[in-house]
Formats: C-alpha cells, sequence, structure tokens
C-alpha cells in the first residue's frame, strides 16, 4: 500500500509539472520558441495573484481569474514587441532575448517583493483530503491534477477544432504559405504566447497554494517543464501530462527510498527516457 500511495502522489505531483509544461509545449509547437523565461513568468504571476489576494482579500481562485487576462495581455505585447522582432531560422537571437528576460524578471521580483520566501494562502482546503480506500489523497494535488487534464484538454480542443486553431497548424507547418492564404504569423504567434501565459497563470496559482515561492526558483521550475515537455515529445501536449507524471513518479520514488534522492531520481528518469526515446515519447514532426 505504501508504494502504491507513493506512485498515486507521484502521478498528481505531475500534474503541477504538467501546467508548468502545458505553455512551454504550445509556444514550441507553433513557433519553435524556446522561452528561457518560462518559469521566472511563472513566479511573476504567482506574486501577482498574491499582490491580488493581499489588496483585495479575494479568493486566490477568483484572484487568479482576474490575473489571467493580465497575463495574456503581457504575453501577447511580449511577443508582439520584442520577440516577433528576433524570431527566425537563428535559435540565438531568440534564446539571448528571453535569458536577459529571466534575469531582468529575477531582480525586478526581487526588488519589489524582496527575497522572502511567500505564499498564496488556501485556507482548508491545503489541508483537506479524500479517503479513497487504499490511498488518501490530498484535495489541492487532485485539484492541480485535474486542472492540469482540462487545461491540455481545451487547449487540444482549441488547436483542433476551431478556427483559430487551424491558423495555429498552418503557421507552425509553414508560415510564408499560411500569410500567402491571409493568416498573419505575428498576430498568431502573439495569440499564442498570450494563451500560453494563461496556462501560466494557472500553474502559478497551484505553485503558490502548495508551496513556498520567491524570485529565485522560476529556472527549476522551467527545468522541471523542459522536462516534461521532452520526455512528452516536442509540441505533444498529451506527451507533456504524461512526462510531468514520470517525473512526479519517479521523485516520490526517489523520496520514498531516501529523502534526498527526490530531486535527482527526477533527473534519471529524465535521461532515462531520453536514452530510450531520443525524441520523447510522442514527438510531433518537425522539419
Amino acid at each position: 500500500m505504501i508504494w502504491l500511495d507513493t506512485i498515486v502522489q507521484g502521478i498528481l505531483l505531475g500534474g503541477l509539472y504538467a501546467l508548468f509544461a502545458a505553455g512551454l509545449s504550445l509556444v514550441f509547437g507553433i513557433m519553435r520558441l524556446v522561452n528561457l523565461a518560462h518559469g521566472d513568468l511563472i513566479i511573476f504571476a504567482a506574486f501577482a495573484i498574491l499582490l491580488i489576494v493581499g489588496s483585495t482579500g479575494l479568493n486566490p481562485f477568483l484572484a487568479a481569474l482576474l490575473a489571467a487576462p493580465v497575463m495574456f495581455a503581457v504575453g501577447w505585447a511580449l511577443q508582439a514587441f520584442v520577440l516577433n522582432r528576433v524570431l527566425g531560422r537563428d535559435i540565438l537571437p531568440p534564446l539571448l532575448v528571453t535569458f536577459g528576460l529571466s534575469v531582468a524578471l529575477q531582480n525586478g521580483l526581487l526588488e519589489a517583493f524582496s527575497a522572502d520566501s511567500q505564499r498564496i494562502r488556501a485556507g482548508a482546503l491545503e489541508s483537506a483530503s479524500i479517503d479513497l480506500g487504499p490511498v488518501t489523497v490530498g484535495v489541492m494535488p487532485l485539484l492541480t491534477f485535474a486542472s492540469a487534464v482540462g487545461a491540455i484538454f481545451l487547449l487540444n480542443r482549441l488547436f483542433y477544432t476551431t478556427a483559430l486553431g487551424r491558423a495555429f497548424r498552418a503557421t507552425s507547418d509553414d508560415a510564408v504559405t499560411a500569410s500567402l492564404m491571409g493568416i498573419n504569423p505575428r498576430s498568431v504567434f502573439a495569440i499564442a504566447t498570450g494563451l500560453a501565459m494563461v496556462i501560466v497563470t494557472l500553474a502559478a496559482l497551484y505553485l503558490g497554494m502548495r508551496s513556498n515561492f520567491d524570485p529565485s526558483i522560476g529556472p527549476a521550475r522551467l527545468i522541471y517543464a523542459f522536462e516534461a515537455v521532452i520526455i512528452g515529445g516536442l509540441g505533444s501536449l498529451w506527451g507533456t501530462l504524461l512526462g510531468g507524471a514520470i517525473i512526479g513518479v519517479a521523485q516520490t520514488i526517489g523520496a520514498q527510498i531516501n529523502p534526498e534522492w527526490q530531486i535527482l531520481a527526477g533527473h534519471i528518469a529524465f535521461l532515462v527516457v531520453l536514452l530510450i526515446r531520443p525524441r520523447g515519447l510522442f514527438p510531433r514532426a518537425v522539419d
């Protein structure tokens, strides 16, 4: 029963990692952009939610609803006015720009909020649990995993059943041809980054309610997001969910064996998958 509980807890933890990774996967799948500031944007969104909760007294979920359109606007503006200018065949300029953004965000948050750890308080929800017989699961991890499944389901529906999704796929496959068909790739890219920031807001909400955070932890969240994306296969949203679950299970098993092995076990699982399937479990074709 101990190992069953460990695996279940790991799968639920994977939901948080999938939320970290879903926005990254969406942006890469559409424009082949690797955003090195992604983890810091998660922390930025967490502080935004914390600020709304502190100034209005709203429930964190309502605060996240207010923060989501703001983050969409931030993502849209970032892509439209900064990243679109450096996109091209050379991957180095976007990497340098997003690395610079990462450094700027960390230092800006440090100046604004100090280096002290913060937490988004969720009241009784933090300790609530459900008895499922062989295992007992926390309500918060269950909500996190359900939100990850729901977010990825909605992104897939958007991607494959709407006009905007067709524009995403057409631009991803061939931006030049898409532009000849009346699609503005730069506008599509900006909307995609805005949507990614909405997912980032959801990830920030659960991160902030489940653990302490401070301005310096963004790069560590980015590593988890990268590993989940690569395990699942670049551009595969459902693969990202599986990648997050694999990392989560590896970490909880490692922690069960020896608490010092928790983080290391997740990285080892990533390397093992990479050795077996270098392009991930469900890679999307990339020309």
